[in-house]
């Protein structure tokens, strides 16, 4: 039997759900990505949290948004608002096409499925870039910058280079010059770019074309 082909898709998600839908996918037996900070919570947050953690331990039920370690509770917060990342064969991401739309009798949209720019199809992202997306938004670097595929067309071209030490190792882009400060910038074409923060200049190589 053959094996069916994987890709990576991105998903935009309405009404504040990108973590029921992360849930739903997950449940359908997806693999999921979604970009988040964790970020500790303090006073009125963490005890709002504890209350509602508890509640939903006595009934068997979790909110995968925090992270407990002991008594100190992280909250995972999305780095680009409704953006999901799913992966999937070609009939599945159909599937969650269709589950976006909703229900025919509601018209109400869940979201939908970012497409090529000629609409003619799901917009496919190659293996590569979402590698070094994953890479730079788990990196930990606290001054990252969000941009939509219409942004990045400001930036001129800059050269490419591969990171070679640090947390973002390994990561490749483009070097951008962003409101006066050289960056990293790493992208999905057609959908979202991430811009580091400033990386020394003896940390990274030029990477030549073949």
């Amino acid at each position: 039997m053959e094996e069916v082909r994987q890709n990576w898709y991105a998903l935009k998600v309405f009404y504040n759900k990108v973590f029921e839908m992360e849930d739903r996918l997950a449940a359908m037996g997806y693999e999921t990505y979604l970009a988040c900070e964790k970020v500790q919570l303090k006073g009125e947050e963490h005890i709002d949290a504890a209350r509602k953690l508890s509640r939903l331990s006595q009934e068997h039920r979790e909110d995968k948004r925090f992270i407990c370690q002991g008594p100190v509770i992280f909250e995972r917060r999305p780095m680009v608002s409704s953006l999901l990342f799913v992966r999937s064969g070609k009939d599945g991401i159909q599937q969650i096409s269709e589950m976006l739309k909703g229900p025919a009798d509601l018209n109400k949209p869940e979201g939908f499925v970012y497409r090529t720019s000629d609409w003619q199809d799901f917009s496919v992202i190659p293996d590569r870039q979402m590698t070094l997306f994953i890479l730079v938004t788990n990196s930990g670097d606290s001054g990252l910058r969000f941009f939509s595929a219409d942004d990045i067309s400001h930036f001129t071209s800059g050269d490419k280079v591969r990171v070679t030490e640090g947390p973002l190792k390994g990561a490749e882009g483009y070097v951008k010059r962003i409101k006066k400060h050289r960056r990293l910038l790493v992208s999905i074409e057609g959908i979202v770019a991430v811009a580091t923060s400033y990386i020394p200049p003896q940390f990274l190589e030029k990477i030549v074309d073949k």
